[in-house]
Protein backbone atom coordinates (compact mmCIF):
# COMPACT_ATOMS: atom_id res chain seq x y z
CA UNK A 1 0.00 0.00 0.00
CA UNK A 2 1.32 3.12 -1.25
CA UNK A 3 0.28 6.75 1.21
CA UNK A 4 1.54 9.96 1.78
CA UNK A 5 0.37 11.24 5.11
CA UNK A 6 1.70 13.98 7.76
CA UNK A 7 2.12 11.47 10.66
CA UNK A 8 0.94 7.87 11.25
CA UNK A 9 1.35 8.32 15.35
CA UNK A 10 -1.93 10.49 14.87
CA UNK A 11 -3.72 7.23 13.64
CA UNK A 12 -5.45 6.74 17.07
CA UNK A 13 -6.99 10.43 17.62
CA UNK A 14 -8.09 10.20 13.81
CA UNK A 15 -9.89 6.79 14.33
CA UNK A 16 -12.14 8.08 17.60
CA UNK A 17 -12.91 11.06 15.65
CA UNK A 18 -14.19 9.09 12.66
CA UNK A 19 -15.88 7.01 15.06
CA UNK A 20 -17.38 9.89 16.76
CA UNK A 21 -18.73 11.49 13.59
CA UNK A 22 -20.06 7.87 12.41
CA UNK A 23 -22.50 8.49 14.99
CA UNK A 24 -23.91 11.09 12.90
CA UNK A 25 -23.97 9.09 10.10
CA UNK A 26 -26.92 7.09 10.22
CA UNK A 27 -28.05 6.61 6.76
CA UNK A 28 -24.25 5.89 5.36
CA UNK A 29 -23.95 3.41 8.26
CA UNK A 30 -27.15 1.25 6.93
CA UNK A 31 -25.45 1.66 3.21
CA UNK A 32 -22.20 0.47 4.46
CA UNK A 33 -24.15 -2.96 6.53
CA UNK A 34 -25.38 -3.76 3.44
CA UNK A 35 -22.55 -3.12 1.54
CA UNK A 36 -21.11 -5.37 3.50
CA UNK A 37 -23.09 -8.53 3.08
CA UNK A 38 -23.66 -8.05 -0.54
CA UNK A 39 -20.19 -6.73 -2.08
CA UNK A 40 -21.57 -4.70 -5.18
CA UNK A 41 -18.40 -2.94 -5.81
CA UNK A 42 -16.26 -5.82 -5.92
CA UNK A 43 -13.16 -5.50 -8.08
CA UNK A 44 -14.03 -2.00 -8.26
CA UNK A 45 -10.82 0.88 -8.20
CA UNK A 46 -11.81 4.10 -6.95
CA UNK A 47 -9.84 7.14 -7.11
CA UNK A 48 -11.34 10.02 -4.78
CA UNK A 49 -10.53 13.36 -4.57
CA UNK A 50 -12.57 14.50 -1.38
CA UNK A 51 -11.33 16.76 1.01
CA UNK A 52 -9.81 14.76 3.62
CA UNK A 53 -12.07 14.59 7.08
CA UNK A 54 -13.76 12.50 8.91
CA UNK A 55 -16.88 12.04 7.28
CA UNK A 56 -15.40 11.63 4.41
CA UNK A 57 -13.15 8.85 6.38
CA UNK A 58 -16.93 6.97 6.90
CA UNK A 59 -17.86 7.59 3.11
CA UNK A 60 -14.62 5.33 2.12
CA UNK A 61 -15.17 2.86 4.75
CA UNK A 62 -18.14 1.91 3.27
CA UNK A 63 -16.98 2.21 -0.33
CA UNK A 64 -14.43 -0.25 1.19
CA UNK A 65 -17.10 -2.28 2.82
CA UNK A 66 -18.59 -2.82 -0.84
CA UNK A 67 -15.69 -4.58 -1.76
CA UNK A 68 -13.33 -1.48 -3.52
CA UNK A 69 -10.03 -0.82 -3.40
CA UNK A 70 -9.22 2.99 -3.10
CA UNK A 71 -6.90 5.59 -3.37
CA UNK A 72 -7.64 9.31 -1.90
CA UNK A 73 -6.25 12.53 -2.23
CA UNK A 74 -7.40 16.45 -1.02
CA UNK A 75 -9.38 18.56 -2.98
CA UNK A 76 -8.30 21.67 -1.21
CA UNK A 77 -4.45 21.91 0.46
CA UNK A 78 -5.75 23.41 3.35
CA UNK A 79 -8.99 21.19 4.04
CA UNK A 80 -6.90 18.08 4.99
CA UNK A 81 -7.11 16.24 9.35
CA UNK A 82 -4.03 15.15 9.09
CA UNK A 83 -4.94 12.28 11.71
CA UNK A 84 -8.25 11.03 10.22
CA UNK A 85 -5.34 10.79 6.88
CA UNK A 86 -3.01 8.86 9.41
CA UNK A 87 -6.18 6.64 10.52
CA UNK A 88 -7.22 5.50 6.96
CA UNK A 89 -3.99 4.60 6.29
CA UNK A 90 -3.06 2.83 9.78
CA UNK A 91 -6.46 1.10 10.42
CA UNK A 92 -8.74 0.94 6.86
CA UNK A 93 -5.52 0.04 4.98
CA UNK A 94 -6.60 2.89 2.38
CA UNK A 95 -4.09 4.46 0.24
CA UNK A 96 -4.17 8.61 0.99
CA UNK A 97 -2.12 11.48 -0.29
CA UNK A 98 -2.85 14.36 1.71
CA UNK A 99 -0.96 16.46 3.96
CA UNK A 100 -2.75 19.61 5.63
CA UNK A 101 -1.08 22.91 4.13
CA UNK A 102 0.82 21.29 1.70
CA UNK A 103 1.88 23.36 -1.76
CA UNK A 104 0.61 23.32 -5.07
CA UNK A 105 3.34 20.87 -6.38
CA UNK A 106 2.39 18.36 -3.91
CA UNK A 107 -1.36 18.87 -4.23
CA UNK A 108 -1.25 17.49 -7.68
CA UNK A 109 1.56 15.25 -7.25
CA UNK A 110 -1.09 13.13 -4.37
CA UNK A 111 -4.04 13.48 -7.76
CA UNK A 112 -1.88 11.96 -9.69
CA UNK A 113 -0.62 9.34 -7.26
CA UNK A 114 -4.55 8.86 -6.62
CA UNK A 115 -4.78 8.28 -10.22
CA UNK A 116 -2.09 5.51 -10.44
CA UNK A 117 -4.60 3.31 -9.15
CA UNK A 118 -6.06 3.05 -12.82
CA UNK A 119 -9.68 3.93 -11.52
CA UNK A 120 -13.06 2.65 -13.15
CA UNK A 121 -14.49 5.17 -11.15
CA UNK A 122 -13.87 9.02 -10.31
CA UNK A 123 -14.83 10.98 -6.95
CA UNK A 124 -14.45 14.47 -7.12
CA UNK A 125 -14.83 17.68 -5.26
CA UNK A 126 -14.28 20.37 -7.58
CA UNK A 127 -13.54 18.76 -10.85
CA UNK A 128 -9.36 18.99 -10.00
CA UNK A 129 -9.36 15.17 -10.45
CA UNK A 130 -11.71 14.72 -13.61
CA UNK A 131 -9.30 17.52 -15.49
CA UNK A 132 -5.92 16.20 -14.56
CA UNK A 133 -7.44 12.63 -16.14
CA UNK A 134 -8.87 14.41 -19.16
CA UNK A 135 -5.37 16.71 -19.63
CA UNK A 136 -2.51 14.66 -18.89
CA UNK A 137 -3.37 11.13 -18.03
CA UNK A 138 -5.68 10.57 -21.28
CA UNK A 139 -4.80 6.77 -21.54
CA UNK A 140 -6.47 6.28 -18.65
CA UNK A 141 -9.69 7.26 -19.97
CA UNK A 142 -11.04 4.36 -21.53
CA UNK A 143 -10.90 2.00 -18.62
CA UNK A 144 -13.19 4.51 -16.53
CA UNK A 145 -17.07 3.63 -16.22
CA UNK A 146 -18.12 6.79 -14.48
CA UNK A 147 -17.52 8.84 -12.02
CA UNK A 148 -19.19 11.47 -9.30
CA UNK A 149 -18.90 15.54 -8.35
CA UNK A 150 -19.69 16.39 -4.90
CA UNK A 151 -19.60 20.42 -4.98
CA UNK A 152 -20.70 23.17 -7.09
CA UNK A 153 -17.89 24.57 -8.52
CA UNK A 154 -16.82 21.06 -9.68
CA UNK A 155 -20.39 20.68 -11.15
CA UNK A 156 -19.82 24.26 -13.19
CA UNK A 157 -16.61 23.14 -14.55
CA UNK A 158 -18.17 19.69 -15.63
CA UNK A 159 -20.62 21.10 -17.46
CA UNK A 160 -18.08 23.20 -19.22
CA UNK A 161 -16.92 20.76 -20.20
CA UNK A 162 -19.60 18.64 -21.69
CA UNK A 163 -20.57 21.83 -23.64
CA UNK A 164 -17.10 21.88 -25.34
CA UNK A 165 -17.79 17.87 -25.81
CA UNK A 166 -14.53 17.46 -23.82
CA UNK A 167 -16.45 15.53 -21.07
CA UNK A 168 -15.35 11.05 -22.26
CA UNK A 169 -17.54 9.52 -19.82
CA UNK A 170 -20.80 10.15 -17.39
CA UNK A 171 -20.39 11.71 -14.28
CA UNK A 172 -23.43 12.31 -11.33
CA UNK A 173 -23.53 15.56 -9.95
CA UNK A 174 -24.10 14.61 -6.33
CA UNK A 175 -24.77 18.07 -5.68
CA UNK A 176 -27.70 18.34 -7.92
CA UNK A 177 -29.47 15.78 -5.38
CA UNK A 178 -32.17 17.92 -3.11
CA UNK A 179 -31.12 15.71 -0.08
CA UNK A 180 -27.46 17.19 -0.90
CA UNK A 181 -27.84 20.84 -2.15
CA UNK A 182 -31.00 21.40 0.03
CA UNK A 183 -29.13 20.02 3.69
CA UNK A 184 -25.60 20.21 3.02
CA UNK A 185 -25.12 23.58 1.18
CA UNK A 186 -27.57 25.41 3.31
CA UNK A 187 -27.40 24.32 6.74
CA UNK A 188 -23.86 22.39 6.37
CA UNK A 189 -21.77 25.97 4.92
CA UNK A 190 -23.71 27.97 6.95
CA UNK A 191 -23.15 26.52 10.43
CA UNK A 192 -19.25 25.42 9.70
CA UNK A 193 -18.39 28.72 7.93
CA UNK A 194 -19.78 30.74 10.95
CA UNK A 195 -18.06 28.45 13.28
CA UNK A 196 -14.89 29.17 11.46
CA UNK A 197 -14.58 32.53 11.20
CA UNK A 198 -15.32 32.46 15.21
CA UNK A 199 -12.42 30.18 16.07
CA UNK A 200 -10.17 31.86 13.36
CA UNK A 201 -10.59 35.58 15.43
CA UNK A 202 -12.76 34.87 18.62
CA UNK A 203 -15.13 37.82 17.65
CA UNK A 204 -18.50 38.71 18.69
CA UNK A 205 -20.50 38.17 15.37
CA UNK A 206 -23.70 39.99 17.17
CA UNK A 207 -23.90 43.68 16.44
CA UNK A 208 -21.79 43.78 13.20
CA UNK A 209 -22.46 43.94 9.47
CA UNK A 210 -21.45 40.82 7.78
CA UNK A 211 -21.72 40.91 3.82
CA UNK A 212 -22.59 37.68 1.81
CA UNK A 213 -21.32 37.90 -1.71
CA UNK A 214 -23.76 35.32 -3.39
CA UNK A 215 -27.00 33.97 -2.32
CA UNK A 216 -27.12 30.27 -3.50
CA UNK A 217 -27.96 27.56 -0.91
CA UNK A 218 -24.89 28.08 0.34
CA UNK A 219 -25.13 32.10 0.61
CA UNK A 220 -28.45 31.34 2.34
CA UNK A 221 -26.97 29.33 4.69
CA UNK A 222 -24.49 31.75 5.43
CA UNK A 223 -27.02 34.72 5.57
CA UNK A 224 -29.62 32.74 8.38
CA UNK A 225 -26.51 31.73 10.64
CA UNK A 226 -25.28 34.78 10.58
CA UNK A 227 -28.74 36.42 11.57
CA UNK A 228 -29.07 33.72 14.00
CA UNK A 229 -25.73 35.34 15.43
CA UNK A 230 -26.93 38.78 15.78
CA UNK A 231 -25.56 40.13 12.62
CA UNK A 232 -26.41 42.84 10.56
CA UNK A 233 -26.69 41.58 7.10
CA UNK A 234 -26.02 42.85 4.00
CA UNK A 235 -26.54 40.54 0.89
CA UNK A 236 -24.50 41.82 -2.61
CA UNK A 237 -25.79 39.47 -6.07
CA UNK A 238 -25.97 39.35 -9.82
CA UNK A 239 -28.58 37.18 -10.47
CA UNK A 240 -32.21 39.55 -10.05
CA UNK A 241 -33.86 36.78 -8.95
CA UNK A 242 -31.80 35.36 -6.31
CA UNK A 243 -31.43 39.47 -5.40
CA UNK A 244 -35.31 39.91 -5.19
CA UNK A 245 -35.50 36.50 -2.43
CA UNK A 246 -33.17 37.89 -0.20
CA UNK A 247 -35.24 41.19 0.23
CA UNK A 248 -37.90 39.42 0.91
CA UNK A 249 -35.78 37.06 3.15
CA UNK A 250 -35.42 39.81 4.91
CA UNK A 251 -32.04 41.39 4.42
CA UNK A 252 -30.43 44.52 2.94
CA UNK A 253 -29.76 44.18 -0.45
CA UNK A 254 -27.24 46.19 -2.06
CA UNK A 255 -23.46 46.35 -4.62
CA UNK A 256 -21.34 45.22 -2.93
CA UNK A 257 -19.07 48.45 -3.98
CA UNK A 258 -21.67 50.34 -1.29
CA UNK A 259 -20.69 47.41 1.22
CA UNK A 260 -17.43 47.37 1.05
CA UNK A 261 -17.98 51.12 2.58
CA UNK A 262 -19.96 49.47 5.82
CA UNK A 263 -19.55 46.07 5.93
CA UNK A 264 -17.35 44.73 8.87
CA UNK A 265 -17.14 41.18 7.93
CA UNK A 266 -16.69 40.07 3.94
CA UNK A 267 -17.84 36.22 3.08
CA UNK A 268 -17.39 35.12 -0.76
CA UNK A 269 -19.61 31.91 -1.38
CA UNK A 270 -19.97 32.60 -5.47
CA UNK A 271 -17.68 30.05 -7.71
CA UNK A 272 -16.75 33.18 -9.32
CA UNK A 273 -13.72 34.67 -9.77
CA UNK A 274 -11.99 38.08 -8.41
CA UNK A 275 -15.51 38.99 -6.83
CA UNK A 276 -13.92 41.17 -4.18
CA UNK A 277 -11.10 43.42 -6.18
CA UNK A 278 -8.89 46.15 -5.15
CA UNK A 279 -11.67 49.17 -6.01
CA UNK A 280 -13.35 47.10 -2.96
CA UNK A 281 -10.12 46.63 -0.83
CA UNK A 282 -9.97 50.44 -1.07
CA UNK A 283 -13.34 51.22 0.12
CA UNK A 284 -13.14 49.09 3.17
CA UNK A 285 -12.24 50.23 6.66
CA UNK A 286 -9.80 49.23 8.59
CA UNK A 287 -10.30 46.01 10.49
CA UNK A 288 -12.29 44.93 7.92
CA UNK A 289 -11.99 41.16 7.78
CA UNK A 290 -12.25 38.91 4.20
CA UNK A 291 -13.49 35.36 3.98
CA UNK A 292 -14.13 32.93 1.07
CA UNK A 293 -16.01 29.35 1.79
CA UNK A 294 -16.40 29.04 -2.00
CA UNK A 295 -14.39 26.02 -3.57
CA UNK A 296 -11.07 27.93 -4.96
CA UNK A 297 -9.47 30.71 -3.10
CA UNK A 298 -9.74 33.05 -6.36
CA UNK A 299 -12.92 34.56 -5.08
CA UNK A 300 -10.79 37.19 -3.72
CA UNK A 301 -8.19 39.15 -5.51
CA UNK A 302 -5.41 38.36 -3.02
CA UNK A 303 -2.43 39.08 -5.53
CA UNK A 304 -4.34 42.73 -5.71
CA UNK A 305 -4.46 43.13 -1.85
CA UNK A 306 -0.90 42.34 -1.85
CA UNK A 307 -0.14 44.33 -4.04
CA UNK A 308 -1.74 47.02 -1.61
CA UNK A 309 0.25 46.45 1.57
CA UNK A 310 2.94 47.87 2.70
CA UNK A 311 3.49 45.02 5.34
CA UNK A 312 1.98 41.92 5.77
CA UNK A 313 1.97 39.54 9.04
CA UNK A 314 0.38 36.55 10.82
CA UNK A 315 -1.59 37.63 13.70
CA UNK A 316 -3.33 34.13 14.68
CA UNK A 317 -3.30 31.24 13.27
CA UNK A 318 -5.30 31.54 9.66
CA UNK A 319 -5.63 35.18 10.44
CA UNK A 320 -3.39 37.15 7.82
CA UNK A 321 -3.11 41.18 8.56
CA UNK A 322 -2.12 43.79 5.39
CA UNK A 323 -1.23 46.76 6.23
CA UNK A 324 -1.77 49.36 3.77
CA UNK A 325 -0.36 52.91 2.50
CA UNK A 326 -2.69 54.59 4.43
CA UNK A 327 -2.36 52.94 7.60
CA UNK A 328 -6.18 51.01 6.97
CA UNK A 329 -5.65 46.99 8.17
CA UNK A 330 -7.58 44.32 6.56
CA UNK A 331 -7.49 40.77 7.58
CA UNK A 332 -7.74 37.82 5.35
CA UNK A 333 -8.54 34.31 6.78
CA UNK A 334 -7.19 30.76 5.71
CA UNK A 335 -5.69 32.35 2.89
CA UNK A 336 -8.27 32.96 1.14
CA UNK A 337 -9.91 29.39 0.58
CA UNK A 338 -12.53 27.97 1.89
CA UNK A 339 -12.54 28.66 5.43
CA UNK A 340 -15.30 26.52 6.92
CA UNK A 341 -12.24 23.59 6.22
CA UNK A 342 -9.59 25.74 6.35
CA UNK A 343 -9.85 26.91 10.24
CA UNK A 344 -12.83 24.67 11.63
CA UNK A 345 -13.80 21.32 10.49
CA UNK A 346 -16.28 21.39 8.01
CA UNK A 347 -19.94 20.42 8.08
CA UNK A 348 -21.16 18.92 10.77
CA UNK A 349 -21.59 14.96 9.94
CA UNK A 350 -25.42 14.68 10.29
CA UNK A 351 -25.96 16.50 6.75
CA UNK A 352 -22.82 15.06 5.45
CA UNK A 353 -24.14 11.67 6.47
CA UNK A 354 -27.39 12.45 3.30
CA UNK A 355 -24.42 13.67 0.99
CA UNK A 356 -21.90 10.68 1.16
CA UNK A 357 -24.73 8.34 1.07
CA UNK A 358 -25.43 9.85 -2.32
CA UNK A 359 -22.03 9.67 -3.28
CA UNK A 360 -22.43 5.75 -2.03
CA UNK A 361 -25.51 4.87 -3.80
CA UNK A 362 -24.45 6.51 -7.31
CA UNK A 363 -21.20 4.45 -7.46
CA UNK A 364 -23.13 1.92 -7.24
CA UNK A 365 -25.30 2.84 -9.62
CA UNK A 366 -22.62 3.94 -12.28
CA UNK A 367 -21.15 0.36 -11.68
CA UNK A 368 -24.85 -1.43 -12.19
CA UNK A 369 -24.98 0.36 -14.89
CA UNK A 370 -21.71 -0.11 -16.67
CA UNK A 371 -21.67 1.16 -20.64
CA UNK A 372 -25.44 2.23 -20.52
CA UNK A 373 -24.95 5.85 -19.23
CA UNK A 374 -23.85 8.95 -21.67
CA UNK A 375 -21.26 11.02 -21.67
CA UNK A 376 -21.61 13.94 -20.17
CA UNK A 377 -23.70 15.18 -16.49
CA UNK A 378 -26.54 13.37 -15.16
CA UNK A 379 -28.41 14.24 -11.87
CA UNK A 380 -28.46 11.93 -8.94
CA UNK A 381 -31.28 9.23 -9.63
CA UNK A 382 -34.75 10.39 -8.20
CA UNK A 383 -34.97 6.99 -6.62
CA UNK A 384 -31.81 7.33 -4.73
CA UNK A 385 -32.63 11.22 -3.59
CA UNK A 386 -35.86 9.98 -2.01
CA UNK A 387 -34.12 6.59 -0.70
CA UNK A 388 -31.97 8.59 0.94
CA UNK A 389 -34.68 10.87 2.43
CA UNK A 390 -36.53 8.29 3.97
CA UNK A 391 -33.66 6.27 5.39
CA UNK A 392 -32.85 9.95 7.37
CA UNK A 393 -36.34 10.04 8.35
CA UNK A 394 -35.89 6.45 9.55
CA UNK A 395 -32.84 7.76 11.53
CA UNK A 396 -34.64 10.54 13.20
CA UNK A 397 -37.47 8.30 13.75
CA UNK A 398 -39.79 10.37 11.99
CA UNK A 399 -42.59 8.83 10.54
CA UNK A 400 -44.97 10.77 7.88
CA UNK A 401 -47.78 10.14 5.52
CA UNK A 402 -48.92 8.26 2.81
CA UNK A 403 -51.09 9.26 -0.50
CA UNK A 404 -54.36 7.16 -0.59
CA UNK A 405 -55.53 5.11 -3.09
CA UNK A 406 -58.07 7.71 -4.24
CA UNK A 407 -55.47 10.36 -3.62
CA UNK A 408 -52.97 8.51 -5.67
CA UNK A 409 -55.35 8.42 -8.92
CA UNK A 410 -56.58 11.99 -8.16
CA UNK A 411 -53.20 13.39 -8.96
CA UNK A 412 -52.67 11.14 -12.10
CA UNK A 413 -55.88 12.34 -13.70
CA UNK A 414 -57.22 15.40 -15.39
CA UNK A 415 -60.95 14.70 -15.64
CA UNK A 416 -61.70 16.42 -12.66
CA UNK A 417 -62.08 19.86 -11.90
CA UNK A 418 -63.87 22.72 -9.89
Amino acid sequence: MRYDVKDLSLAEQGLLRMEWADNEMPVLRLIRERFEREKPLQGVRIAACLHVTTETGNLMRTLKAGGAEIALCASNPLSTQDDLAAALVKYEGISVFAIKGEDKETYYRHIHQALDIQPHITMDDGCDLVTVLHTERREQLPQVIGGTEETTTGVIRLRAMQQEGVLQYPVIAINDAYTKHLFDNRYGTGQSTMDAIMRATNLLIAGRKVVVIGYGWCGRGVAMRARGLGAHVIVCEVDPLKALEAIMDGYEVMPLAHAAKVGDIFITVTGNYHVIRAEHFHRMKSGAIVCNTGHFNVEIDIPALEQLATRKRTVRPFVDEYQLADGRRIYLLGEGRLINLAAAEGHPAAVMDMSFANQALSVEYLVHHKGQLPRGVHSVPTEIDAQVARLKLQALGVEIDTLTPEQEKYLHSWQEGT
